[in-house]
């Protein structure tokens, strides 16, 4: 009998996830997962193997995670999915030969979770990009009724959203939504070959999921319905937290859903208008929320000053970390953006491809550091560019959110004509969406 490869990777993944995830994206996870004991965890699936990595930096613990077989076998994937510890699934649509072996399969979770572990599935089965969630596979509902059935085990069902519409985009806005457990007391020890009760699971799995995602019609009605929230909080004073906002927005999405089917004349001349002020801000680069702020002239000498000051200092490092890793980057980029690379894997490629490259990249300096000015600049040059790659996106952050500021500054500041107008047309908005609100709530 063939010894099973050692889970090494498993203790320090939520760690390194954790990093990776806060290179790649500026991310933020919501809510408290338990922090010890059995636990089921479901996310829905947008990003490819990214969402794994999402969804371990969000936990904070040790998680096992249900993988497509076919990832096993993939060069330089396969070893790290094995390493930290992945169980295959096998699907019908890669091998339909090996479908009869998830029965094992499901047995390794239930050892795993009567272990103590944490186990992470995406019950969609498939990556996607649609705008709302697929309908959810029966695996997780089947999975916790087959370990309380067969182990007597009983353990929270938790889970968890990750919102990201510009997924594949470097830097861009990340959020991870822990939600709160899905009430099953009532279908445990229920068999999993029991078909009334798997559905009803599933059911309740992807309620608890759709509360803690968007999940919108049309893509393109995902901007107008943010646009819509930020009037409406902006206007009201509204907490801005990040799950709050992500509460409003489904609630929004699935108004908009019910009156377009029920009464489209209730909402569509609204939801021009507001796609319309979108529009009109997208076009002069900036949010919602920006019409408000307003810089005294103190706080503009103060900024200012941090601006030569991040020119000064930061500048030359930063200059100096695009030269140096220009190549890199580029064949990063070159890398995802292929045309054979569908939207929801460009962000996988981008990610654990350009750590390769970049690894690679030093490697190759250090070592010809090393041979052409000795082993001690060769160190210097594995320990030092790291370090410079962090400074540079450091600065550059820092930079891109200042050229934000001052745009914002000339536009809105310099301009007051322009920003009363913005302010009045955001005002009415807001008002249409309270009184349809108070419609459709006395409806």
């Amino acid at each position: 009998m063939s010894r099973q490869p050692r889970a090494w990777f498993l203790p320090v993944l939520a760690p390194v996830c954790s990093a990776a995830v806060r290179v790649f994206y500026r991310f933020t996870a919501e809510g408290t997962p338990p922090s010890d004991g059995p636990v089921l965890f479901v996310a829905n699936h947008p990003n490819s193997i990214v969402d794994a990595i999402v969804v371990a930096a969000s936990v904070e613990r040790p998680i096992r995670f249900l993988a497509k077989a076919t990832l096993f076998d993939a060069p330089g994937v396969g070893a790290l999915v094995r390493a930290g510890g992945a169980i295959p699934v096998y699907r019908r649509q890669d091998d339909p030969a090996l479908v009869d072996r998830n029965a094992r399969v499901f047995e390794a979770v239930h050892d795993a979770l009567a272990s103590g572990d944490a186990v992470g599935i995406f019950p969609e089965g498939l990556s996607h990009s649609e705008p709302s969630l697929a309908r959810l596979r029966t695996g997780a509902a089947r999975i916790a009724l087959g370990a309380s059935a067969q182990k007597g085990l009983r353990f929270p069902i938790v889970p968890i959203g990750i919102v990201a519409r510009q997924k594949q985009i470097f830097r861009s806005e990340c959020l991870a939504l822990v939600g709160t457990p899905v009430p099953w007391d009532d279908l445990a020890g229920r068999p999993e070959d029991d078909v009334k009760a798997v559905r009803e699971l599933t059911d309740r799995i992807e309620s608890g999921l759709r509360a803690v995602t968007v999940n919108v019609e049309h893509l393109e009605d995902r901007r107008t319905l943010e646009c819509a929230e930020a009037i409406f909080a902006a206007e009201q004073g509204l907490e801005s937290s990040q799950d709050t906002r992500v509460r409003r927005l489904r609630q929004a999405a699935e108004t908009l859903t019910r009156l377009r089917h029920d009464e489209p004349e209730r909402v569509e001349h609204l939801y021009e208008e507001v796609e319309s002020f979108a529009w009109t801000l997208d076009v002069l680069g900036i949010g919602v929320g920006d019409i408000d702020r307003t810089v005294r002239t103190r706080s503009t000498f103060g900024w200012v000053a941090k601006i030569f000051g991040l020119l000064l200092v930061g500048g030359p490092i930063s200059a100096a970390g695009h030269v140096m890793f220009f190549v890199p980057y580029q064949l990063t980029d070159w890398l995802a953006t292929r045309p054979q690379i569908r939207r929801e894997r460009q962000s996988t490629w981008k990610l654990l491809g350009g750590a390769v490259i970049y690894l690679v990249w030093i490697t190759i300096l250090a070592l010809v550091a090393g041979v052409v000015f000795g082993v001690r600049a060769g160190a210097g040059v594995a320990i030092g560019l790291p370090v410079l790659a962090l400074v540079t996106q450091f600065v550059r952050d820092r930079w891109k959110d200042s050229r934000v500021q001052a745009h914002r500054y000339l536009l809105l500041q310099r301009k007051g004509d322009v920003r009363a107008q913005l302010l009045a047309r955001r005002k009415k908005l807001a008002q249409a969406l309270d009184r349809l609100r108070g419609e459709v709530r006395g409806g």
